[in-house]
């Protein structure tokens, strides 16, 4: 499942948008679909759409944390560290509210999410 959706994430990676644009959009998508659960919390469907949410999430965290460890990435290796730490936070996060959900743990991987966006943005978020 994941190669599949790693794939699709290279493909968007060569269209028109920078690097930078496509990760900010897929940094506020995956915010938006952390969003819509928690705003749903008492869905029938709750547990479906946050084990998705969790576990796109996840991955893009993944791709990032694996960009990020190359040594030919160009960014300044303090940034790099910083960014990693940030990770460990979110996976942390992610298991956390798999084992045990509730709304609330969320909202720490949404505002991490949208203001790492509005960073490659280069806005405030």
């Amino acid at each position: 499942m994941y190669a599949n959706q790693l794939q699709i994430y290279k493909n968007v990676s060569k269209s028109t948008m920078s690097g930078r644009e496509i990760e900010a959009a897929v940094l506020t998508k995956a915010a938006f679909k952390l969003k819509d659960c928690q705003e749903n919390w008492n869905a029938e469907d709750r547990n479906t759409k946050l084990d998705e949410a969790l576990k796109f999430n996840q991955l893009i965290w993944s791709i990032f944390q694996g960009e990020l460890a190359r040594p030919d990435n160009p960014l300044p290796k303090t940034l790099r560290q910083d960014i990693l730490s940030l990770s460990a936070f979110i996976d942390k996060r992610i298991f956390e509210t798999m084992a045990y959900p509730a709304p609330e743990k969320l909202t720490p991987i949404i505002n991490i999410n949208l203001n790492l966006a509005a960073g490659l943005k280069g806005k405030s978020a």
